[in-house]
């Protein structure tokens, strides 16, 4: 008996490859092979959905790549006003939020990052610069004591290399990023740059290879870019920085107001007491967070401040959605 002929074999389908994309601009981007290779490559489709970050999937077109597909992230940091949405990063273990204590840093704008990145379940840290200037660093420390009290890690830091200080902080500093990848943001001025060149000492050099690869010149600088921190231990995780650019405003539109009490842990820890279910803590009797705000006659164990900005926030968003 004769055996049934065997169809000819398929074709082999185009192998796709796994990357991380360590720089975005455009319609461009830059994706790091495992090996270390880094190439350019273009998202499929009109719209590029690719955040620094992004583990993707991508085939060889041509001289440079072709993203195929985009692997399901860990999370997203982002911010959203009501013209458009702002992407930093996915894939995040930390936030690093770097303000400075000279000229008075935006306790609304600190606030509003935080929200973002317990939206996100990310942690968030804190580093204020200029440790180096006794007074106003001492007022601004005290600024932060409701945020130390709600327990995120607050670090001082003097990253000025003109007046360099015995212990600048920034020691203690690495040992929240070591073997993390963790987004680094401030508002412009705030020494970014400063403790990027710090820890990895070839980034200047890098940002300009990027520049060159992207062809993008001096736009790059407003771009977010991924770096890796050289490290003497191979056996430890590998820590990454991703730089971004720095912003005036940070929307939070993204955020249902209902939501916004749980993303502020020193409000959050007292959800569910309330007399009404939907409590907005703001004025209804029998309000848990409210009976913890401090006033002149009560000490409470909300800043009245933090309160403040809770309500601001709700408000805005609230009008948004009308």
């Amino acid at each position: 008996m004769s055996k049934p002929k065997q169809r000819p074999a398929a074709p082999d389908a185009a192998v796709l490859e796994p990357g991380l994309v360590v720089a975005t601009y455009g319609r461009h981007c830059l994706v790091e092979t495992p090996e270390g290779r880094r190439l350019i490559c273009h998202p499929r489709g009109k719209k590029n959905q690719v955040v620094v970050g992004d583990q993707v999937l991508w085939q060889i077109a041509g001289d440079e790549g072709s993203i195929e597909k985009l692997q399901a992230r860990r999370n997203l940091f982002y911010r959203q006003d009501e013209i458009r949405t702002k992407s930093f990063a996915a894939n995040l273990d930390r936030v690093l939020i770097l303000i400075a204590a000279d000229p008075e840093y935006s306790e609304s704008q600190l606030a509003r990052a935080l929200v973002a990145a317990e939206a996100e379940r990310i942690t968030p840290i804190i580093a204020l610069n200029k440790s180096d200037l006794a007074q106003p660093f001492a007022q601004a420390w005290e600024r932060l004591a409701p945020y130390r009290a709600m327990g995120y890690s607050v670090v001082p830091v003097s990253l000025s290399p003109r007046s360099p200080v015995a212990d600048d902080g920034v020691a203690a500093l690495c040992e929240h990023l070591t073997g993390h990848t963790t987004l680094v943001l401030g508002p412009s001025g705030s020494g970014k740059s400063t403790l990027i060149n710090r820890l990895v000492p070839d980034a200047q050099v890098e940002t300009g290879e990027i520049s060159q690869a992207l062809n993008s010149g001096k736009h790059t600088t407003t771009s977010t870019r991924w770096y890796w921190v050289p490290s003497l231990d191979r056996s430890e995780a590998r820590t990454a920085l991703i730089d971004s650019p720095g912003f005036q405003e940070f929307g939070l539109h993204h955020i249902e107001p209902t939501r916004l009490a749980d993303c502020m842990p020193d409000l959050r820890r007292y959800l569910g007491g309330c007399k009404f279910y939907n409590c907005t803590h703001l004025h209804e009797p029998g309000c848990a967070v409210l009976a913890q705000v401090e006033g002149e006659q009560s000490a409470g164990t909300i800043s009245a401040r933090r309160h403040r900005i809770y309500a601001q926030l709700f408000e805005e968003l609230s009008q948004q959605r009308w």
